[in-house]
């Protein structure tokens, strides 16, 4: 594979920016990357990386833009959708955490697809989630293996590891958001799936609703919590046990956004980007509409009127003050046919900006889907610019850490250092065949 260099480039690594350099990548791996500083020093180095080129090296200009490393997305509903992965590389998501897939069958061929071509965004998988029987989600789903207590939990996890989960998901919902009153796991036996799992050398995560479920979930050991009480934000208690407990948060802020009641003192974030000229030339005509006018798949269709969102917005600002990692995820569970406003790929640019409204820096929020992510789910090979990293980029106008906007004016993108042709999935999208296969 011809080596690419980038050159004259802002460089956020993951956790900081850099400052201007280049950097290299060759057969999928980053090479070199070179900073003004290190130019500077005792030794001697370019302070141009083309200056040193091979004559076979193509060689971008990057003046004016910044590289980022390839996007991840912590929390999605992939539903074994190719184009769900492919629309989510158009966006810069070069890898999603599927939190729910099934059968197992299509779980494996998904993963293993996503892992070999260049034209997706790769995928990790929880495969089936544990519930309780009769529960979330499994009142809709008879054929859903659930757990009735403590005592089946060890046989869940291992079937789910033997099927070859990436991790174990776990459901604590009463089905209250949804209108209804479902039975939902105890606290012994999500504590004794967190074991098994741990035993398993897995991570959990588990699916909070409300902050009983909240409350329970770390009571019991998981590692992670996705979603965050909307009729009160966590107190101080709670933000200070998860931090010693060195927990994690997704909060899958676009998700909801989308699902809280909207009120007249602010517009939602994530329907704005159905106006947005930078990303609706790639999105496929559906994804549009339901950007801009679905309500399927949301997390809330009970309203209440005790639902505020900026309790979910002042639930991360303490989480994060206090220290726990914040990851970036969407909870996206949108496809062709279901016309859920949380898309792949663009509504991740979404949860960038809402995080930012809840108090990280744009350079926080970066590092919350690149390096927190990759770190935290074990992706040691991406998340990072750096040498022996995936070379996962995507290389956008102006400078995000001082507008999080800018991470949707995307220039280029590299998924295992292959170019994805974004303008023929434009072109593709645009005249209705792009973006449509299973």
């Amino acid at each position: 594979m011809r080596p690419v260099i980038i050159d004259k480039v802002r460089i956020f690594d993951g956790t900081a920016m850099l400052g201007p350099g280049a950097v290299e990548f060759a057969d999928g791996v980053i090479t070199r990357v070179l900073t003004e500083p290190a130019a500077a020093s005792d030794a001697p180095a370019p302070a141009s990386a083309s200056a040193s080129a091979s004559a076979s090296a193509e060689v971008i200009d990057g003046t004016g833009l910044t590289l980022l490393p390839g996007l991840i997305d912590a929390h999605t509903h992939v539903f074994g959708a190719e184009s769900n992965l492919e629309l989510a590389l158009a966006f810069g998501v070069t890898t999603e955490l599927d939190m729910f897939m099934g059968p197992p069958e299509l779980t494996q061929a998904l993963c293993t697809a996503a892992g070999e071509r260049a034209d997706l965004a790769d995928m990790r998988s929880s495969g089936l989630v544990a519930s309780a029987p009769g529960g979330h989600p499994g009142h809709a789903m008879p054929l859903l293996p659930t757990v009735a207590g403590p005592d089946e939990a060890d046989a869940f996890v291992a079937a789910r590891q033997a099927e070859g989960a990436h991790f174990i998901k776990i459901i604590v919902d009463d089905g209250a958001n949804h209108g209804m009153s479902l039975p939902a796991l105890d606290r012994a036996t999500v504590t004794a799936l967190a074991d098994a799992a741990h035993r398993r050398g897995l991570l959990t995560v588990a699916h909070v609703s409300a902050g009983w479920s909240a409350r329970l979930a770390l009571d019991s050991g998981v590692d992670m919590l996705t979603h965050l009480p909307l009729e009160a934000a966590l107190d101080d208690a709670f933000v200070s046990r998860t931090a010693d407990g060195k927990r994690v948060a997704i909060p899958t802020l676009a998700m909801l956004e989308a699902s809280a009641p909207e009120t007249p003192s602010r517009s939602r974030t994530g329907r704005a980007l159905a106006d947005d000229p930078r990303v609706v030339g790639y999105l496929p005509d559906h994804a549009r509409t339901a950007i801009a006018e679905g309500h399927e798949g949301l997390c809330v269709e009970k309203e209440s009127s005790e639902h505020h969102f900026t309790h979910a917005l002042a639930s991360v600002a303490r989480l994060h003050r206090a220290g726990v990692p914040v990851l970036a995820g969407t909870d996206t569970n949108y496809r062709p046919d279901r016309a859920c406003p949380v898309v792949h790929g663009a509504s991740l640019h979404t949860e960038l900006a809402l995080l930012v409204e809840a108090g990280l820096t744009p350079a926080e929020a970066l590092t919350a889907a690149t390096s927190a992510p990759a770190a935290h789910f074990g992706l040691s090979d991406r998340g990072l610019i750096a040498p022996g990293r995936r070379a996962d980029l995507v290389l956008v106008e102006g400078d995000p850490t001082q507008d999080i906007t800018h991470t949707r004016s995307i220039e280029a993108i590299w998924r295992g250092g292959v170019r994805f042709d974004r303008e023929a999935y434009r072109e593709r999208t645009a005249s209705g065949t792009g973006g449509t296969r299973a």
